[in-house]
């Protein structure tokens, strides 16, 4: 009985884990040159922010009401690596996120602050929108129908 147990935890520690990956800018944009169709919208947050967490349910929202049509959400967490395990996971589990969640494995972090838009003061929360045709960059909080409709203006 026992092992089983021990099996058990092992296999929810490894499930949370599989839940947030480390992400590079080159590894983002691999994967936006392959997207065909779709449009990401990159949300940039972190734990420690009160305004990415507060909009945190409107990006899941937008998930959930995409699910049959060709967009993506991604969350790409600022928080440092070191804070995977400890903090960054855990929040994701108790807070229900099913998008894809990663954390941003930077470097050198205002370099990549300005790859991901030149004109970013490195603020947070921080939204892309990016397609095969268009790009559009905010640095600001989003309501729920602000997202909506950003997203709905973007196609």
């Amino acid at each position: 009985m026992r092992i089983f147990f021990i099996i058990y935890l092992s296999l929810i520690a490894y499930s949370a884990s599989a839940q947030v990956k480390l992400l590079t800018l080159e590894d983002l944009d691999k994967r936006l040159t392959n997207g065909k169709d779709t449009t990401y919208v990159i949300n940039f947050w972190a734990t420690w922010c009160a305004p990415c967490v507060a909009e945190l349910p409107n990006f899941e929202k937008l998930r959930l009401a995409n699910v049959k049509n060709p967009v993506k959400v991604l969350l790409i967490s600022l928080d440092f690596k070191s804070k995977l395990q400890k903090e960054v996971i855990p929040f994701v589990q108790k807070n229900n996120i099913n998008a894809e969640v990663f954390i941003l494995n930077a470097s050198d972090r205002q370099a990549d602050i300005q790859r991901v838009d030149e004109h970013w003061s490195g603020a947070i929360p921080a939204t892309l929108f990016v397609n095969k045709k268009r790009r559009k960059f905010y640095e600001k909080e989003f309501t729920e129908t602000e997202l909506k409709n950003t997203l709905l203006d973007f196609k």
